[in-house]
Protein backbone atom coordinates (compact mmCIF):
# COMPACT_ATOMS: atom_id res chain seq x y z
CA UNK A 1 0.00 0.00 0.00
CA UNK A 2 1.21 3.14 -0.60
CA UNK A 3 0.17 5.96 1.63
CA UNK A 4 2.43 8.91 0.66
CA UNK A 5 0.83 12.33 1.43
CA UNK A 6 -1.95 10.84 3.90
CA UNK A 7 -2.50 12.28 7.33
CA UNK A 8 -3.79 9.47 9.77
CA UNK A 9 -5.28 9.97 13.23
CA UNK A 10 -4.92 6.37 15.41
CA UNK A 11 -7.28 6.81 18.63
CA UNK A 12 -6.01 4.72 21.14
CA UNK A 13 -2.81 4.00 19.66
CA UNK A 14 -0.08 3.98 22.12
CA UNK A 15 0.05 0.33 22.93
CA UNK A 16 -1.00 -2.94 21.17
CA UNK A 17 -3.50 -3.15 17.96
CA UNK A 18 -3.70 0.80 17.94
CA UNK A 19 0.00 0.98 18.25
CA UNK A 20 0.53 -1.84 15.15
CA UNK A 21 -1.93 0.23 13.33
CA UNK A 22 -0.45 3.25 13.29
CA UNK A 23 3.22 1.87 12.64
CA UNK A 24 1.55 0.25 9.32
CA UNK A 25 0.45 3.45 8.42
CA UNK A 26 3.17 5.21 8.87
CA UNK A 27 5.41 2.49 6.92
CA UNK A 28 2.98 2.88 4.04
CA UNK A 29 3.52 6.80 4.07
CA UNK A 30 1.03 8.08 5.84
CA UNK A 31 1.71 10.62 8.63
CA UNK A 32 0.24 9.63 11.94
CA UNK A 33 -1.44 11.28 14.84
CA UNK A 34 -1.00 9.15 17.87
CA UNK A 35 -2.86 9.05 20.67
CA UNK A 36 -3.27 7.52 24.18
CA UNK A 37 -4.16 9.17 27.90
CA UNK A 38 -0.32 8.81 28.97
CA UNK A 39 2.23 11.12 27.63
CA UNK A 40 5.15 8.30 28.42
CA UNK A 41 3.05 5.83 25.87
CA UNK A 42 2.71 8.48 23.59
CA UNK A 43 6.22 9.59 23.25
CA UNK A 44 7.18 6.00 23.08
CA UNK A 45 4.91 5.59 20.03
CA UNK A 46 5.96 8.16 18.53
CA UNK A 47 9.26 7.24 18.78
CA UNK A 48 9.02 3.98 17.67
CA UNK A 49 7.23 5.88 14.67
CA UNK A 50 10.04 7.77 13.60
CA UNK A 51 13.17 5.85 14.60
CA UNK A 52 12.42 3.73 11.67
CA UNK A 53 11.75 6.50 9.26
CA UNK A 54 8.08 7.32 9.39
CA UNK A 55 6.43 10.71 10.64
CA UNK A 56 4.31 10.95 13.54
CA UNK A 57 2.97 13.19 16.20
CA UNK A 58 1.52 13.08 19.52
CA UNK A 59 -1.61 13.96 21.35
CA UNK A 60 -2.57 12.92 24.69
CA UNK A 61 -6.14 12.77 25.80
CA UNK A 62 -9.01 10.66 27.01
CA UNK A 63 -11.26 10.02 24.14
CA UNK A 64 -15.14 10.62 24.64
CA UNK A 65 -15.90 14.31 24.64
CA UNK A 66 -16.28 16.49 21.54
CA UNK A 67 -13.24 18.70 22.95
CA UNK A 68 -10.58 15.74 22.59
CA UNK A 69 -11.67 14.92 19.07
CA UNK A 70 -11.29 17.96 17.78
CA UNK A 71 -8.14 18.03 19.41
CA UNK A 72 -6.81 15.39 17.04
CA UNK A 73 -8.05 16.81 14.35
CA UNK A 74 -6.30 20.32 15.20
CA UNK A 75 -3.16 18.07 15.80
CA UNK A 76 -3.46 16.25 12.23
CA UNK A 77 -3.92 19.57 10.36
CA UNK A 78 -1.94 21.84 12.48
CA UNK A 79 1.32 19.57 11.93
CA UNK A 80 0.85 18.21 8.74
CA UNK A 81 -1.66 20.21 6.97
CA UNK A 82 -4.75 18.10 6.49
CA UNK A 83 -6.91 14.66 7.59
CA UNK A 84 -7.40 11.95 5.76
CA UNK A 85 -8.02 8.96 7.45
CA UNK A 86 -9.31 8.22 11.07
CA UNK A 87 -9.02 5.07 12.85
CA UNK A 88 -11.21 5.08 15.95
CA UNK A 89 -9.21 2.67 18.04
CA UNK A 90 -9.46 3.43 21.63
CA UNK A 91 -10.97 1.65 24.20
CA UNK A 92 -11.21 0.38 28.12
CA UNK A 93 -12.86 -2.49 30.06
CA UNK A 94 -15.15 -2.70 32.48
CA UNK A 95 -16.00 -6.78 32.88
CA UNK A 96 -19.01 -7.95 34.63
CA UNK A 97 -22.28 -9.87 34.67
CA UNK A 98 -25.21 -7.85 34.19
CA UNK A 99 -26.52 -8.05 37.81
CA UNK A 100 -23.12 -7.13 38.98
CA UNK A 101 -22.32 -4.33 36.64
CA UNK A 102 -22.73 -0.56 37.99
CA UNK A 103 -23.52 2.47 35.97
CA UNK A 104 -20.06 3.76 36.26
CA UNK A 105 -18.91 0.55 34.65
CA UNK A 106 -21.44 0.48 31.81
CA UNK A 107 -20.90 4.81 31.15
CA UNK A 108 -17.30 4.23 30.78
CA UNK A 109 -16.95 2.16 28.92
CA UNK A 110 -19.83 3.27 26.39
CA UNK A 111 -18.29 7.00 26.87
CA UNK A 112 -15.06 5.42 25.38
CA UNK A 113 -16.07 3.09 22.61
CA UNK A 114 -19.48 4.31 21.38
CA UNK A 115 -19.11 8.25 22.07
CA UNK A 116 -15.59 8.18 21.45
CA UNK A 117 -16.24 6.43 17.99
CA UNK A 118 -18.77 9.21 17.73
CA UNK A 119 -17.27 11.99 18.29
CA UNK A 120 -14.39 11.37 16.89
CA UNK A 121 -15.91 10.55 13.58
CA UNK A 122 -18.04 13.67 13.21
CA UNK A 123 -15.10 16.30 13.88
CA UNK A 124 -13.29 14.09 10.97
CA UNK A 125 -15.92 14.19 8.94
CA UNK A 126 -16.30 17.91 9.33
CA UNK A 127 -12.99 18.51 8.49
CA UNK A 128 -12.79 15.97 5.47
CA UNK A 129 -15.85 17.40 3.75
CA UNK A 130 -14.35 21.31 4.15
CA UNK A 131 -11.41 19.60 1.91
CA UNK A 132 -13.79 18.06 -0.48
CA UNK A 133 -11.14 15.04 -1.44
CA UNK A 134 -13.09 12.67 0.24
CA UNK A 135 -11.24 10.43 3.30
CA UNK A 136 -11.75 7.19 5.09
CA UNK A 137 -12.80 6.08 8.81
CA UNK A 138 -12.18 3.28 9.87
CA UNK A 139 -14.18 1.94 13.40
CA UNK A 140 -12.98 -0.68 15.66
CA UNK A 141 -15.58 -3.17 16.39
CA UNK A 142 -15.65 -6.53 18.41
CA UNK A 143 -16.80 -10.01 17.93
CA UNK A 144 -18.48 -9.47 21.13
CA UNK A 145 -20.51 -6.62 19.39
CA UNK A 146 -21.72 -9.32 16.43
CA UNK A 147 -22.66 -11.79 18.59
CA UNK A 148 -22.10 -10.89 22.34
CA UNK A 149 -20.22 -12.05 24.82
CA UNK A 150 -20.38 -13.01 28.84
CA UNK A 151 -19.76 -10.24 30.88
CA UNK A 152 -19.17 -7.64 28.60
CA UNK A 153 -22.63 -5.77 27.99
CA UNK A 154 -21.00 -2.41 27.97
CA UNK A 155 -18.58 -3.50 25.88
CA UNK A 156 -20.60 -5.58 23.41
CA UNK A 157 -23.07 -3.09 23.01
CA UNK A 158 -20.75 -0.64 22.09
CA UNK A 159 -19.43 -2.20 19.57
CA UNK A 160 -22.49 -3.73 18.00
CA UNK A 161 -23.69 0.50 17.94
CA UNK A 162 -19.94 0.80 16.02
CA UNK A 163 -20.95 -1.46 13.20
CA UNK A 164 -24.86 0.72 13.02
CA UNK A 165 -22.76 4.11 12.92
CA UNK A 166 -20.38 2.65 10.00
CA UNK A 167 -23.68 1.67 8.04
CA UNK A 168 -25.35 4.92 8.63
CA UNK A 169 -22.28 7.23 8.15
CA UNK A 170 -21.95 5.35 4.86
CA UNK A 171 -24.82 6.28 3.94
CA UNK A 172 -24.18 9.65 5.17
CA UNK A 173 -21.12 10.89 3.78
CA UNK A 174 -21.13 8.50 0.36
CA UNK A 175 -21.73 11.56 -1.71
CA UNK A 176 -18.43 13.09 -0.30
CA UNK A 177 -16.18 10.60 -0.78
CA UNK A 178 -15.88 9.44 2.32
CA UNK A 179 -15.98 5.57 3.14
CA UNK A 180 -16.96 4.20 6.23
CA UNK A 181 -16.33 0.70 7.13
CA UNK A 182 -16.17 -1.30 10.59
CA UNK A 183 -13.10 -3.55 11.31
CA UNK A 184 -13.90 -6.79 13.55
CA UNK A 185 -10.33 -7.76 14.64
CA UNK A 186 -9.05 -10.94 16.72
CA UNK A 187 -5.08 -10.66 17.80
CA UNK A 188 -3.12 -11.96 21.14
CA UNK A 189 -3.71 -9.73 23.28
CA UNK A 190 -3.44 -9.11 26.91
CA UNK A 191 -7.20 -9.75 27.04
CA UNK A 192 -6.92 -13.11 24.70
CA UNK A 193 -4.20 -14.50 27.01
CA UNK A 194 -6.56 -14.41 29.54
CA UNK A 195 -8.69 -17.24 27.82
CA UNK A 196 -7.21 -20.61 29.08
CA UNK A 197 -7.33 -22.30 25.62
CA UNK A 198 -5.06 -19.89 23.91
CA UNK A 199 -2.79 -18.42 27.03
CA UNK A 200 -0.10 -21.31 27.13
CA UNK A 201 -0.07 -20.90 22.84
CA UNK A 202 0.27 -17.47 22.74
CA UNK A 203 2.92 -17.99 25.77
CA UNK A 204 5.19 -20.30 24.09
CA UNK A 205 5.48 -17.86 20.52
CA UNK A 206 6.18 -15.48 22.90
CA UNK A 207 8.90 -17.10 24.23
CA UNK A 208 9.98 -18.83 21.06
CA UNK A 209 9.25 -16.44 18.59
CA UNK A 210 7.72 -19.34 16.49
CA UNK A 211 4.19 -18.38 14.56
CA UNK A 212 1.28 -19.52 16.67
CA UNK A 213 -0.13 -22.62 14.98
CA UNK A 214 -2.26 -23.27 12.07
CA UNK A 215 -4.92 -24.08 14.10
CA UNK A 216 -5.14 -21.24 15.63
CA UNK A 217 -4.35 -19.01 12.54
CA UNK A 218 -6.91 -20.57 10.69
CA UNK A 219 -9.48 -22.25 12.11
CA UNK A 220 -9.88 -19.60 15.38
CA UNK A 221 -8.61 -16.65 13.23
CA UNK A 222 -6.15 -15.37 16.07
CA UNK A 223 -2.48 -13.83 15.03
CA UNK A 224 -0.38 -11.05 16.25
CA UNK A 225 -1.47 -7.38 16.08
CA UNK A 226 0.74 -7.00 13.12
CA UNK A 227 -1.51 -9.41 11.04
CA UNK A 228 -4.82 -7.31 11.57
CA UNK A 229 -3.06 -4.27 10.34
CA UNK A 230 -3.03 -4.94 6.68
CA UNK A 231 -6.50 -4.29 6.70
CA UNK A 232 -6.09 -0.90 8.27
CA UNK A 233 -3.80 0.39 5.33
CA UNK A 234 -6.14 -1.27 2.72
CA UNK A 235 -9.34 0.37 4.42
CA UNK A 236 -7.24 3.53 4.63
CA UNK A 237 -6.02 3.61 0.92
CA UNK A 238 -7.32 4.84 -2.56
CA UNK A 239 -7.70 0.77 -3.11
CA UNK A 240 -10.39 0.21 -0.80
CA UNK A 241 -12.41 3.33 -2.56
CA UNK A 242 -15.19 1.14 -3.35
CA UNK A 243 -15.55 -0.42 0.01
CA UNK A 244 -17.89 1.10 2.42
CA UNK A 245 -20.50 0.03 4.89
CA UNK A 246 -18.76 -3.04 6.05
CA UNK A 247 -18.28 -5.30 8.96
CA UNK A 248 -14.63 -6.99 7.80
CA UNK A 249 -12.93 -9.71 10.20
CA UNK A 250 -9.44 -9.92 10.78
CA UNK A 251 -7.23 -12.36 12.08
CA UNK A 252 -4.07 -14.82 11.68
CA UNK A 253 -4.62 -15.98 8.56
CA UNK A 254 -7.99 -15.37 8.48
CA UNK A 255 -10.02 -12.75 6.24
CA UNK A 256 -14.37 -12.28 6.69
CA UNK A 257 -16.95 -10.03 5.88
CA UNK A 258 -19.72 -10.79 8.28
CA UNK A 259 -22.93 -10.50 7.03
CA UNK A 260 -25.54 -7.60 7.97
CA UNK A 261 -28.59 -8.44 9.82
CA UNK A 262 -31.47 -9.29 7.60
CA UNK A 263 -34.66 -11.33 7.78
CA UNK A 264 -33.90 -15.40 8.47
CA UNK A 265 -37.45 -16.51 8.38
CA UNK A 266 -41.22 -14.95 7.93
CA UNK A 267 -44.75 -16.40 8.13
CA UNK A 268 -47.76 -14.37 7.97
CA UNK A 269 -51.06 -14.82 9.30
CA UNK A 270 -54.50 -13.34 7.83
CA UNK A 271 -55.57 -10.61 9.98
CA UNK A 272 -52.55 -10.80 12.33
CA UNK A 273 -51.21 -12.76 14.98
CA UNK A 274 -51.41 -13.20 18.64
CA UNK A 275 -49.75 -14.82 21.86
CA UNK A 276 -51.61 -18.01 21.23
CA UNK A 277 -51.08 -18.28 17.00
CA UNK A 278 -47.63 -17.15 17.82
CA UNK A 279 -46.76 -20.06 20.32
CA UNK A 280 -48.81 -22.47 18.02
CA UNK A 281 -46.55 -21.67 15.05
CA UNK A 282 -43.25 -20.88 16.60
CA UNK A 283 -40.96 -23.96 16.76
CA UNK A 284 -41.88 -25.70 13.44
CA UNK A 285 -42.44 -22.47 11.95
CA UNK A 286 -40.39 -18.99 12.26
CA UNK A 287 -38.61 -20.00 15.17
CA UNK A 288 -37.26 -23.97 13.90
CA UNK A 289 -33.89 -22.80 13.44
CA UNK A 290 -33.29 -20.41 15.88
CA UNK A 291 -30.01 -18.03 15.52
CA UNK A 292 -26.97 -18.95 17.77
CA UNK A 293 -25.49 -16.23 19.86
CA UNK A 294 -22.35 -15.38 21.83
CA UNK A 295 -18.26 -16.34 20.60
CA UNK A 296 -18.27 -19.62 20.41
CA UNK A 297 -15.60 -21.19 23.07
CA UNK A 298 -12.46 -21.69 21.42
CA UNK A 299 -11.67 -25.63 20.50
CA UNK A 300 -8.67 -27.20 22.27
CA UNK A 301 -6.42 -29.41 20.58
CA UNK A 302 -8.01 -32.27 21.92
CA UNK A 303 -11.70 -31.51 21.03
Amino acid sequence: MDLQGKVAVVTGSGRGLGLAYAQALAAAGAAVVVNDVDKDTVDAAVTSITTRGGTATGVVAAVGDGEAAQRLVDAAVGEFGRLDVLVTNAGILRDRVLWKMTDDDFDDVVRVHLRGTFTCARAAAVRMREQGTGGRLVLISSPAGQRGNFGQTNYAAAKAGIVAMARTWALELGRAGITVNAVVPVAATEMTKSIPAFAPLIEEAERTGAPLPDRLRKDEGLGTVEDVAGLITFLASDDSAGVTGQAIGIGGDRLALWAHPKEKAVAFADGGWNGDTIAAAWQDGVGAEPETYGIPAPQTPEA
